[in-house]
């Protein structure tokens, strides 16, 4: 599946975690505080639950979004969406 996931953390030190456990699971950045990439049902679970022992439930918001390729497909860029050099994996395909 692929994933987005968008996060508003206040905190520098958790918000740079998140960055970087987002970047080990594969995911691509494709603004600050959004990430894209394909996942597998574990990996999502397991970003879940990783994110969530990090953040503060009080004052931080996390999404994750799955959905489908056909999904990704009709999403609509618009201006400068994201750099297309940095996705590299079947999501790029999926866009262009």
């Amino acid at each position: 599946m692929i994933c987005w996931v968008l996060y508003d953390i206040k905190k520098n030190k958790p918000r740079s975690k998140v960055s970087k456990i987002c970047k080990k699971s594969g995911l691509y950045r494709v603004q600050k505080s959004v990430f894209l990439g394909s996942m597998e049902d574990n990996e999502k679970d397991t970003l879940e639950l990783t994110v969530s022992d990090l953040i503060d439930v009080e004052t931080d918001s996390v999404y994750i979004f799955p959905m489908s390729k056909n999904e990704l497909r009709q999403t609509a860029l618009l201006g400068q969406a994201f750099d297309k050099k940095l996705i590299t994996d079947d999501v790029k395909a999926l866009f262009f």
